[in-house]
């Protein structure tokens, strides 16, 4: 590790702008220590360590089968296209490599002929979008759909032309033999080195569910990067769910197939008629708008439980018949098996069986539909067996994953008891780049008026940083009433500020245009508390409303905190507080990207100087120069000294 990553290595002499880094080289050597001798590691590596270099390098020299996986597809993208081909010139490796994502995210040449057939459009883009998608999936080698950037994410057109687990006709499809995502999983069957996303790792890989199973017997090393994002995804995957849109949805295809295969429609489309009203009939048994219920909840309103028992009978019919149809056609048996999972998926909700016991069951609400889920209550007793199943190396990474070095609950969390955890910290000099400050005289967070003192607090470090600033929010509520707000004072005070508010455009665009305009303040939440990297003088303050403690009335929150205390645990010291600290570190993380950065962190929340757990969050953040005065921060953002307290 040394002869690649010193100042003299092999990569200062072929990578432009690379410098050696004491802490990503002691990582790297930590990883190729793990890797040669088949350990796991847990890794902690803090912003700037250069950890993707630090764990593809030994990787990729260690031989063997690797996996990567990451956060999201942007980041797949990034290692894919840019940083393994970077590294594998430098180190002159004749590796193989592939990319490999969920099957949504390739074109389906079949599902493309029925939609091309069928006609159905919202409107006359979706029609040149078509024929945009079209011409693509004759000239691509990969057909995947993020090479296509003209055709917008948002397009009708995507769902229309990509295939699901549930609608794919596999073997017997007439397209087999030009199967785009039959072809990137060849191609990932015979790489040294294949990337792919925690969604796709769980969904296809783990749990085996749609032909990529084989992957994870084959390899040596698995290395998951943005580790700490794998309980939600976890949580995501080993649960269950199915909604009023999925019976709905289930309706429409049974007619199209049952029309397509020629079939006598008359009984099948009353079924699916039926289904379809019974769906919409549940729906409107929980008169809530959005919102989430926790188990138990769904008592208070009478007609849930009968129009759900309801819904499930016309499921039952439609089953049936499709089940006696099912041999006319390969979309009849597609859609016959999507039936059947979602019946049984509907029977598991409402009467769980012996070994569902250990799942939270919720409701969830949307303006158009209700979801009903099946979530584990311990990640761990699900995961365990998965990490202890084959003589392999696990390697976990991520800037966020202790509570200043104290690896408890991410070990337990994961079933990870055993496995050594080391932390690295960031290179950067966070006592002169940067200034935390939590103001004086502030109302605890339940105030009502609080959203309005933070922004009142805010208004000076603003002026002081002229805009250039991240407002980090805990809740959708909280961001749109200090957006209000924030957007009175400019006007009356004419201030030269633009204000950018999340989900106005897709994210990549609104940081596009934040980074664009002078005197800009993006207003977010939990979009932008992580995987958001703005270097340089356009973001030079971040400022968060309070510490991001998971919401107690969250159903799944609620029942894990309540069956830690049942069994005699605190709860809040061992699950609230590490999932906020982590969560934090992550907002926190946002300011300081590079060695030119500086900016000030602006902390809102009384709570981190005024209770006893503070002392543990305030020691978990990277070592800042802090302050409650507001003569600091301007001091800061002028150049001078200032003295911190």
């Amino acid at each position: 590790m040394e002869r690649v990553f010193g100042s003299e290595g092999t990569l200062a002499r072929a990578v432009p702008g690379f410098r050696e880094r004491p802490s990503q080289l002691a990582l790297a050597s930590a990883i190729y220590d793990a890797l040669q001798s088949g350990r796991s590691l847990i890794a902690e590596a803090g912003t700037g360590t250069g950890k993707t270099f630090a764990y593809l390098v030994p990787a990729m020299l260690a031989g063997g089968k690797v996996i990567v996986s990451t956060g999201t597809k942007t980041l797949q993208d990034q290692l894919f296209k840019r940083d393994i081909p970077a590294l594998r010139e430098a180190l002159r490796l004749p590796l193989t490599v592939a990319l490999l994502k969920g099957r949504n995210n390739y074109v389906c040449h079949h599902h493309l002929a029925q939609a091309r057939l069928e006609g159905r459009f919202r409107d006359r883009s979706d029609v040149a979008d078509l024929q945009t998608v079209a011409a693509f999936a004759e000239s691509s080698a990969s057909g995947d759909i993020a090479e296509l950037t003209s055709v917008p994410e948002r397009s009708g057109v995507w769902s229309q032309v990509t295939s699901t687990r549930e609608n794919c006709l596999g073997q017997h499809c007439e397209h087999h033999a030009r199967c785009f995502v039959l072809a990137a999983r060849r191609e990932a069957l015979q790489a040294d080195l294949v990337v792919v996303n925690h969604h796709l790792f769980f969904a296809d890989v783990l749990l085996r569910d749609e032909g990529a199973g084989e992957l994870l017997p084959q390899c040596n090393t698995v290395i998951l990067d943005e580790a700490h994002q794998l309980p939600d995804t976890a949580s995501a995957f080993f649960g269950r769910s199915f909604s009023t849109g999925q019976l709905i949805d289930l309706g429409r295809d049974a007619m199209e197939s049952a029309l397509a295969a020629s079939v006598e429609l008359g009984d099948i489309a009353d079924a699916a008629v039926a289904l379809q009203k019974s769906a919409r009939d549940l729906r409107l048994s929980i008169p809530l708008k959005e919102g989430r219920l926790a188990a138990g909840q769904w008592h208070g309103y009478a007609d849930f439980e009968p129009k759900l028992r309801g819904a499930l009978a016309s499921l039952t019919s439609l089953c049936e018949l499709l089940s006696a149809q099912e041999e006319r056609s390969e979309e009849l048996r597609a859609v016959a098996a999507s039936a059947r999972s979602l019946l049984d998926e509907g029977h598991r909700w409402t009467d769980p069986e012996e070994g569902d016991l250990e799942t939270v069951r919720w409701v969830e609400c949307f303006s158009q539909s209700l979801q009903l889920h099946a979530t584990p209550l311990s990640l761990a007793s699900v995961l365990r067996p998965h990490w202890q199943s084959a003589p392999k190396s696990w390697i976990f990474t991520s800037a966020t994953l202790s509570v200043k070095g104290d690896f408890t609950h991410y070990r337990q969390e994961m079933g990870l008891e055993s496995v050594e955890a080391r932390s690295w910290e960031s290179p950067f000099n966070f006592a002169d780049q940067s200034l935390l400050y939590v103001p004086r005289n502030l109302p605890q967070p339940a105030h009502p008026d609080y959203v309005r003192a933070v922004v009142e607090a805010a208004l000076p470090v603003l002026k002081a940083s002229r805009g250039r600033a991240f407002m980090l929010f805990t809740s959708h509520r909280a961001l749109k009433e200090a957006r209000d707000i924030l957007a009175e004072h400019i006007e009356s005070q004419g201030l030269p500020f633009t204000l950018f508010q999340q989900g106005e455009t897709a994210r990549h665009e609104l940081l596009r245009r934040f980074r664009g305009t002078t005197g800009a303040v993006l207003l977010g939440t939990s979009a932008f508390w992580e995987g958001v990297d703005v270097k340089g003088e356009a973001l030079s303050a971040v400022i968060i409303d309070k510490l991001p403690f998971a919401p107690p009335d969250d159903p799944v929150t609620a029942a894990r905190i309540e069956a830690m205390n049942r069994a005699g645990r605190n709860a809040f010291m061992e699950y609230q507080l590490p999932q906020a600290v982590i969560a934090l570190k992550q907002g926190a993380g946002r300011l300081i990207r590079d060695e030119q950065d500086r900016g000030v962190l602006m902390l809102c929340d009384p709570r981190l100087l005024e209770k006893s757990y503070g002392r543990r969050i305030w020691m978990s953040l990277p070592p800042m120069r802090r302050t409650r005065e507001l003569a600091d921060v301007e001091a800061f953002f002028h150049g001078e000294a200032g003295q911190a307290g």
